[in-house]
């Protein structure tokens, strides 16, 4: 599957005529193998260890582009960092609040959430959406733990 998705972000890409650099390939080869929500710098001290050839004003760059073809968004971690996430299978997110985690939720139901929100927001605001990041906030499982939350958490469930 990431093999179709990588396929898919590349003839996007060179549909719009972006000039696809081996360092540009590589890095969004890497935000979609990863799913642990990196920043630029986690995207750069990876890859520097296996390609030279790779700066991080190069990473800087391509996440930028590739956030502007909407392939990639930006999340804003609540301390002040931001991360990037490959976006090709529309999904939201749930956020720990003590450690920070950012954790990928797939949901059938995520493209009709999205629209409704959509309606509402234009039903209220008069704004025109175009674009919902859902979050969703909370303790992960190893906090809950952490914490000694994990007997409340079962029981809830």
């Amino acid at each position: 599957m990431a093999q179709d998705e990588y396929q898919h972000a590349l003839a996007l890409l060179k549909e719009h005529r972006v000039r696809l650099t081996p360092q540009r390939k590589t890095i969004l080869k890497y935000l979609i193998d990863h799913h642990t929500h990196p920043s630029v710098e986690m995207i750069y001290s990876d890859l520097k260890e296996h390609d030279d050839s790779i700066s991080i004003a190069t990473v800087y760059n391509t996440v930028r582009l590739l956030v502007d073809y909407h392939l990639v968004i930006e999340l804003k971690n609540g301390d002040g960092s931001t991360h990037y996430d490959y976006f090709g299978r529309p999904h939201y997110h749930v956020v720990c609040d003590n450690c920070g985690k950012i954790t990928d939720v797939f949901a059938s139901q995520f493209a009709d959430l999205t629209k409704e929100l959509g309606q509402i927001t234009r039903e209220q605001t008069h704004y025109l959406v175009t674009r919902s990041d859902i979050e969703v906030h909370g303790l992960c499982p190893d906090c809950q733990a952490k914490l000694g939350l994990t007997t409340v958490a079962t029981e809830v469930n």
